[in-house]
C-alpha cells in the first residue's frame, strides 16, 4: 500500500514539474557542481531540436530531499568521492523504483566511488552494460555503436551502464565518454563542433527517453 501511495505521489509530482531537469547535489567531497554550463546547453539543444519545453535553468536537489520525487530526470556528475547516507539511499531507491530516472556522468575520477554507492541503492540489481540496440541509442538521433567517445581520459572505450527495473531503464551511468564536457560552452574544452553536437545529441536521446518516449 505504501508503494502505491508513493507511486501516485511521484506521478502527480511529475505532472506538475514534468518539464524540469535537476542536478544532484551529493556529499562526499566530489565536485557535484562541475560543468556549470552543460545542463543549460543541453536544455537549450533539446528545446530547439526534440520539441521539449524544459525550463532554461536546471534545479538543484539533494539525494535525501523529498523534492527529488518532483523531477523525472536527474543528472549527476563530478570527479571524485560520492557518499550516500542511509536516508539518501532509501530515498534514491524509492525514487528510481517509482518511475524516476538518473543519469550519472563520470567526469573522470568518480568511477570507483559511484559503483559502490549504486550497489548500496540496488544490492540485488546488477549494473549492466546497455546494448547498442537499446532505445536510448536509437532515437531521435542514431548511435548504432552505442555511447560515443567525447573526451579522452585514459584511452579506454566509452561505456554506458544501466540499472533496469522490471524492464525499464531507471539509471544510466556513462563512463569514459564524459558527455558533460561535450555539453559545456565551446571555449571550456575547445571541443570541435561535431564532437559537441554528438554529445548534445546523445544527451537529447536520454532526455527523449524520459520526457517524450
Amino acid at each position: 500500500m505504501k508503494n502505491i501511495f508513493l507511486a501516485f505521489f511521484i506521478l502527480i509530482g511529475f505532472q506538475i514539474f514534468a518539464q524540469e531537469i535537476a542536478l544532484l547535489k551529493y556529499n562526499g567531497g566530489g565536485d557535484w557542481y562541475a560543468n556549470p554550463t552543460s545542463l543549460p546547453n543541453l536544455i537549450k539543444f533539446c528545446n530547439q531540436n526534440i520539441s521539449t519545453n524544459l525550463k532554461n535553468k536546471p534545479a538543484t536537489v539533494e539525494p535525501g530531499s523529498p523534492d527529488l520525487l518532483s523531477y523525472p530526470f536527474v543528472h549527476m556528475t563530478g570527479h571524485g568521492n560520492v557518499v550516500f547516507n542511509d536516508n539518501e539511499i532509501l530515498n534514491l531507491r524509492n525514487y528510481l523504483t517509482s518511475g524516476g530516472f538518473i543519469h550519472i556522468d563520470d567526469n573522470f575520477g568518480m568511477d570507483k566511488y559511484i559503483r559502490k554507492e549504486i550497489k548500496k541503492i540496488f544490492p540485488n540489481n546488477e549494473l549492466v552494460e546497455i546494448p547498442s540496440t537499446h532505445k536510448i541509442f536509437q532515437g531521435p538521433f542514431s548511435f548504432p555503436n552505442g555511447i560515443p567517445k567525447i573526451h579522452e581520459h585514459e584511452k579506454q572505450k566509452p561505456q554506458a551502464f544501466g540499472i533496469f527495473i522490471k524492464g525499464r531503464l531507471a539509471l544510466v551511468y556513462t563512463f569514459e565518454t564524459d558527455l558533460g564536457d561535450g555539453w559545456e560552452d565551446e571555449e571550456v574544452h575547445n571541443n570541435p563542433k561535431e564532437v559537441r553536437e554528438k554529445a548534445l545529441k546523445m544527451g537529447a536521446n536520454l532526455v527523449h527517453y524520459v520526457f517524450v518516449n
